[in-house]
């Protein structure tokens, strides 16, 4: 069994959080009463409508609001351009660290690694199915895949707050902890012999994903114990990374499924 201290230094504060930046996607958040908003940080530069709207939203929830620096409120949002002066960190009741998943008595059986998957778009979609297909855990890495920022939110149509999210640091690192969990992990290529249709799945396995121009990293290659893909006709290449996760998560509901009539 894996050993957790080793991992402890890579937990990150804010992996109890999803942070959304601008005016928009905080008042929305501020509004949605199903949402728990940590806290909103206000550069204290911002003025007029913004601060009042963003001041006398966050009263009306009981959620406190917190100054700091322009510069500051940049940093936090990791957004340069877009952040508006203002971020409210809003509570993912289902996010934890994987380390922490797979040491309960009750760790997932079926998981997502997402590795390399950079466009906002594409996690948010993910995000989105995964969810809807009942993934119990899908693997978010801090590095090497895109944040889940207000891009990820609005591509998910909101399912990225209550996503079942494991995070870690880098997708190797979270191949290495599943391995020595016990997870065999399945990786998706476009050149496979086992399609995802006809490839057995273990009761407990992690399915890793790959980026939308390189595919599964050779950083996390050597932990793949078995490759799938998806069958093309018409001369077809392949399928759009959030497309490619969607086939695979319904087949994964549909075994589910079909096991427990």
């Amino acid at each position: 069994m894996y050993e957790s201290g080793a991992y402890e230094s890579a937990v990150s504060p804010k992996d109890r959080f999803v942070t959304v930046y601008g005016r928009k996607p905080v008042l929305e958040a501020l509004a949605d009463r199903n949402l728990a908003v940590d806290k909103v940080v206000l550069a204290d530069t911002a003025r007029g409508r913004t601060e009042a709207e963003i001041l006398d939203a966050a009263r009306a929830r009981g959620v406190p609001v917190r100054r700091a620096t322009a510069q500051r409120v940049k940093v936090l949002a990791g957004n340069g351009k877009q952040d508006q002066g203002v971020l409210a960190d809003v509570v993912a009741p289902r996010m934890r660290q994987l380390i922490d998943a797979l040491a309960g008595s009750r760790a997932p059986r079926s998981v997502l690694l997402l590795d390399g998957v950079t466009t906002p778009a594409n996690l948010g979609m993910i995000l989105r199915t995964a969810t809807a297909a009942g993934v119990e855990g899908v693997v978010v890495p801090r590095r090497g895949v895109a944040t889940i920022d207000p891009l990820v939110v609005k591509a998910s149509a909101g399912v990225a707050f209550r996503a079942p999210v494991l995070r870690c640091r880098t997708a190797a690192e979270a191949a290495e902890i599943l391995r020595q969990a016990g997870y065999p992990l399945l990786g998706m290529v476009a050149d496979a012999p086992e399609t995802v249709f006809t490839a057995e799945f273990p009761a407990k396995a992690a399915f890793v994903v790959g980026g939308e121009t390189s595919g599964v990293t050779d950083a996390v290659r050597p932990y793949v114990d078995r490759w799938m893909s998806i069958p093309m006709a018409a001369d077809v290449e392949s399928l759009n990374v959030a497309t490619a996760t969607a086939v695979l998560c319904f087949e994964m509901l549909r075994r589910a499924q079909r096991s427990s009539r």
